[in-house]
């Protein structure tokens, strides 16, 4: 992961993005287009949060509820200091460090957004490795997560189904005797209160997870070995980025055409078959329906949680911002382009909340289980529950590989926010 960074470094330390005659500013350069620097502040803000972070929070604070503090916290917070950043990063037009020199006892906030950002870039190059190992795990006509193949290690703790208890019962001459649940409806016998036996259970795309993907060790004491496929994949995420930012800002302008606007496209699909599958009014009703509860208004958890995704998902303080901006011409409409942004961003929130529990309706439907037993939120909704839904699809795999590729271009917007000479305009 270290090795990722220093990689994705070198480009702003060393280089000096291209000038065009265009430019107002010569020493730095400047936007070639509007569009450029639209669809990168919308990937930078609309992440992997808005997919696996905004539904999970919707539902679990009041359905549709959750709106109202949503809404009130990005009106109130998030648009006013995306606007603050974004209008500072413009007016000084230098990077997150070098713009403090307008206030030097504020220097520290600079380095701060630093090495926070440093600390989100490991975050989001582990989960850009993932994702592209899942992509590539995805080009087999049987995803491999569909069933407890024995080829990739699982064992008898997998299963699709849960398995039933089992019961310590007492026989009449004392003794102990261990029956499945089975036996004792055919024998139309029942369980002693505090003699079930749970058995453990893993379905194939958690374990799946834990011994593939993983590797996962009996304790934080055991590293084990480097998995050489992550490896691989870790690098060429790191590849892709590099070679994006090569040229600054006048090449990752042009990535962001298709990186941020992907995305959407496989959304729209995702939600067009989702909401054609049996079950899926289930998931939305679920997401943002008749579970509505007026009553978590009253609860500060769930203002609080509003906040935090505005921050989360709109990149405020996270250097991005003010990184992007600070190539912007010197006179550009940075408020409407704050509107524009958070805007989107919202409304991609809420969109991705269809896609996703319209086809996590439809697995609980086919499992006969509350939506709630198969809801999650982070790695657990996109690489144990999401694949899991998606292998009992017809074309499992086709929706798999987009699935995880736009999960990809999700991860590369939001590193794109490396670009930006921030340690270089300290120096100058």
């Amino acid at each position: 992961m270290l090795a990722c960074l220093t990689f994705l470094s070198v480009p702003q330390a060393v280089t000096n993005d291209p000038v065009s005659e265009s430019d107002e500013n010569v020493e730095r350069g400047n936007w070639s287009l509007k569009t450029d620097y639209l669809l990168s502040m919308i990937g930078c803000a609309v992440g992997l949060g808005n997919v696996w972070r905004f539904p999970y929070l919707a539902y679990k604070n009041g359905g549709g509820v959750f709106l109202i503090p949503y809404t009130l916290m990005l009106a109130l917070i998030g648009i006013l200091m995306f606007f603050l950043e974004s209008s500072f990063g413009q007016f000084a037009s230098f990077g997150p460090v070098a713009v403090w020199k307008a206030a030097p006892m504020l220097h520290g906030v600079g380095i701060t957004m630093i090495l926070f950002g440093a600390i989100g870039n490991i975050s989001y190059c582990g989960i850009l490795t993932y994702s592209l190992y899942y992509l590539f795990a995805s080009f087999q006509s049987s995803l491999p997560w569909a069933d407890c193949f024995s080829w990739w290690g699982a064992d008898e703790t997998c299963s699709r189904t849960l398995k039933d208890p089992l019961c310590n019962l007492t026989q009449d001459d004392g003794y102990f005797e261990i029956i499945n649940t089975t036996w004792l409806q055919a024998n139309n016998e029942t369980c002693p209160n505090g003699s079930e036996i749970s058995v453990p259970h893993q379905g194939p795309s958690e374990q799946y997870w834990d011994k593939v993907a993983l590797r996962r060790t009996s304790s934080i004491d055991e590293t084990g070995l480097m998995v050489w496929y992550l490896a691989l994949c870790l690098f060429l995420a790191c590849l892709i980025i590099g070679t994006a930012l090569s040229k600054g800002i006048k090449s990752s302008g042009k990535v962001v055409y298709f990186t941020a606007t992907f995305p959407y496209v496989v959304l729209t699909a995702l939600l067009i078959r989702g909401v054609t599958l049996e079950g899926a009014h289930k998931g939305i009703e679920f997401y943002i329906g008749s579970q509505s509860d007026f009553s978590r208004l009253a609860d500060a958890e769930v203002w609080k949680d509003a906040a935090g995704q505005i921050f989360y998902s709109t990149s405020i303080s996270w250097r991005g911002l003010i990184t992007l901006s600070s190539y912007n011409k010197f006179h550009n409409n940075c408020y409407r382009d704050t509107i524009v942004v958070c805007i989107v961003n919202s409304a991609t929130s809420i969109f991705s909340g269809f896609a996703i529990f319209s086809i996590l309706g439809h697995m609980a439907h086919l499992q006969d289980i509350p939506v709630s037993e198969v809801s999650q939120s982070g790695f657990g909704l996109a690489f144990i529950v999401y694949p899991e839904a998606l292998a009992q699809l017809p074309w499992a795999p086709l929706w798999s590989i987009l699935f995880f590729f736009m999960l990809v271009t999700l991860g590369v917007d939001t590193l794109f926010t490396s670009l930006g000479r921030n340690l270089l305009d300290q120096v100058n």
